[in-house]
């Protein structure tokens, strides 16, 4: 539990400061266009901060960390979002600069958006497993499943 709170904390205190970052280093300029730097935050808020806050919630009621994926979710979606998060922030300060960011950065960042994706694929194995009997004792309408030996008696 203390990890995801952690995790939650960073990702709070980093997205603040990228924030402030962007102001400063726009306003230091004079850069008024468009640039990576803007959304780098609320990657960073949203990504980070609101995932974390709900797996939090989701470990209070399912025990998530006990889940099979769990670890692997947790790393990976590290790798990923950091990843990702400081290939924006490059291509955005080099916007700002007037410099070219090139194609590896761009390479870059995509791996970070792969990173992110092989990680909520571990999330949701993860969920699948915690959830166990409660996701296959019911059927898609919310109902119990009928057993083989209550349906041979209709």
């Amino acid at each position: 539990m203390k990890k995801l709170y952690y995790s939650a904390v960073l990702y709070t205190v980093l997205g603040l400061a990228a924030g402030l970052y962007y102001r400063e280093l726009t306003k230091a300029q004079d850069f008024t266009g468009d640039t990576q730097l803007a959304v780098v935050h609320t990657h960073l808020l949203t990504l980070g901060t609101l995932v974390f806050l709900i797996t939090i919630a989701l470990q209070k009621t399912l025990s998530l960390t006990r889940g099979q994926f769990f670890s692997a979710f947790f790393w990976t979606y590290h790798a990923g979002l950091l990843l990702t998060t400081a290939l924006m922030t490059v291509h955005g300060t080099l916007t700002v600069l007037g410099e070219d960011s090139g194609a590896a950065i761009s390479g870059m960042a995509g791996l970070g958006h792969i990173l992110l994706t092989v990680a909520l694929v571990f999330f949701f194995l993860c969920l699948r497993h915690r959830l166990g009997r409660d996701f296959a004792a019911t059927s898609p309408t919310g109902a119990p499943e009928r057993t083989t030996a209550e349906r041979t008696h209709d």
